[in-house]
């Protein structure tokens, strides 16, 4: 994208965040709305992830949790608006939010234990990592954005809460937070290729999963926690707890995590992100993800 435009567009989002949380949520829904109305290729990704993962709910329930899941998909903007561009004090007074078992965390916290804490990647992500990290001190590992502008404008938006962010092919830096007693947030539900993967099931279906957080959590002997978020009448919950997963080999590692993300995910379907082709390295890009209506 232009410089130009971008830094553009940047500033209209800037202003357009000056707005109420109650006019977001209105402008929220009216995008959701052309969203789901339009043609887009993220709209038939996610289409395809919902039916593939979810065989066992009724075709027409799988209807509708695709059309929320389009239509929520339109706070992104808004959600992530607020997490990059809000102040501490607007964000606790505008937004609603519980985090449970907050305790547990600041605890390990206190006591200089690293705790690699796994989420998923839900519409409203960018939010519950600047909740969460307003209540504790926070690392994360990401992935870098395409644009080196765009990169520019999420990194500095993360760090308004994080202490420090790194790019997911650095494993070295994190590690080394980990050993130091900080809490990284990580995510391994994405495709990222097969060069440091492995194939393991996600509800079900072959997945390229990333085969580094054993190795990880072995090297560095973190704690391993979960962080589950949803929506529940307006208020963003945020449930911390603490994982035990087999650790005899990867495989049964990813297989033990991955299902733990799956159970999660199926209590709030709608709000999970299926727009990302998930199984692209396993059911193929055009294979799988071609657009056929």
């Amino acid at each position: 994208m232009n410089r130009v435009l971008l830094k553009f567009l940047v500033i209209l989002w800037k202003l357009i965040m000056l707005l109420p949380r109650s006019v977001h949520l209105i402008l929220g829904q009216a995008l959701g709305r052309l969203l789901y109305l339009s043609s887009m290729k993220r709209n038939n990704f996610s289409k395809k992830n919902i039916d593939l993962c979810l065989p066992a709910v009724d075709k027409s329930q799988r209807e509708e949790i695709h059309k929320s899941n389009i239509l929520l998909s339109g706070r992104i903007l808004f959600d992530s608006g607020v997490s990059w561009f809000w102040s501490d004090k607007r964000i606790n007074s505008s937004i609603d939010y519980d985090i449970r078992g907050l305790d547990m965390l600041l605890d390990e916290q206190k006591h200089k234990k690293g705790v690699l804490l796994f989420f998923k990647h839900s519409l409203h992500l960018e939010l519950d990592a600047r909740l969460i990290a307003m209540n504790a001190e926070m690392y994360g590992v990401e992935r870098v954005h395409n644009s080196d502008s765009f990169d520019s404008i999420q990194g500095s938006g993360r760090l308004m809460s994080m202490q420090g962010v790194c790019d997911r092919n650095n494993p070295l830096k994190f590690i080394r937070w980990l050993k130091k007693g900080k809490t990284v947030l990580y995510a391994t539900d994405q495709d990222y290729g097969m060069t440091q993967s492995d194939i393991v099931n996600f509800f079900g279906i072959p997945a390229a999963t990333i085969s580094a957080p054993l190795k990880i959590v072995k090297s560095t002997n973190c704690k391993t926690y979960f962080i589950n978020t949803f929506i529940e009448d307006e208020k963003y919950i945020l449930d911390i707890q603490e994982m035990h997963l087999d650790q005899t080999n990867e495989i049964n590692f990813s297989i033990d995590l991955n299902l733990f993300m799956e159970n999660k995910i199926k209590s709030h379907p709608e709000e999970y992100l299926w727009q990302h082709r998930r199984f692209k390295s396993t059911l193929g890009k055009e294979d799988f993800y071609a657009q056929d209506g």
